[in-house]
């Protein structure tokens, strides 16, 4: 493992894919700890150019049949992971408990790995992603929400509806078509099998490229 400053082989996804949509969850304050993360400078998303070269082959595939895409993270410097493991040690810390992690005690979070000192967007191939339908104006129902910390967020969980089944498979299914790997604990998560970094964790902050 190695960690890297160099952004030079980052792109901002809305200018990659200009029809994705952003709600940058970590540069808010409506996310599992409650406060702007370490490290999210600008409501930007960036990834690696591969990566955002086959997210942009994902979107041009779902466009005709009546879907964009929504970004809820992307790129996550290190310094924001680190903000995760300092927040995940603090048990009396819990304001945003009944949204994220009802059924989890906050002490489990690191010990049943959904808290972490490493993670795979720190690598810039990884995005967190759902479908927004343009019929409809709103995002597509997954039956769970981003970031839930539960069986609920597992893409095959039996407790969802059909129809809800069927959005998350269709997106599982079209972004494994472009050449990303999904994770069976988080329906919204997906990684460049082929990413340019696979050992290097990138330490720059997240802010609009020039």
């Amino acid at each position: 493992m190695r960690l890297s400053d160099d952004a030079s082989g980052f792109v901002s996804i809305s200018e990659a894919v200009p029809d994705v949509i952003l709600e940058i969850r970590y540069y808010s304050t409506y996310n599992f700890i409650g406060d702007r993360i370490d490290g999210y400078e600008a409501p930007v998303a960036l990834l690696t150019r591969e990566a955002a070269a086959a997210l942009k082959k994902a979107s041009d595939e779902l466009l005709p049949r009546g879907f964009r895409l929504k970004i809820f993270d992307a790129y996550r410097p290190q310094m924001a992971v680190d903000h995760f493991m300092r927040w995940a040690e603090d048990a009396a810390d819990t304001r945003m408990k009944a949204c994220f992690y009802p059924e989890v005690d906050k002490r489990a979070l690191i010990p049943e790995g959904y808290i972490a000192r490493r993670s795979g967007h720190s690598r810039g191939s990884t995005v967190d992603l759902t479908l927004f339908d343009m019929r409809a104006g709103r995002e597509v129902d997954m039956g769970g929400p981003f970031d839930y910390f539960g069986e609920l967020s597992h893409p095959d969980f039996d407790g969802v509806s059909g129809e809800q089944k069927a959005a998350r498979m269709l997106l599982r299914d079209v972004m494994t078509r472009h050449g990303f790997r999904p994770l069976s604990t988080e329906w919204w998560h997906f990684t460049l099998i082929n990413e340019p970094f696979p050992d290097t964790f990138f330490t720059f902050p997240v802010h609009i490229p020039v």
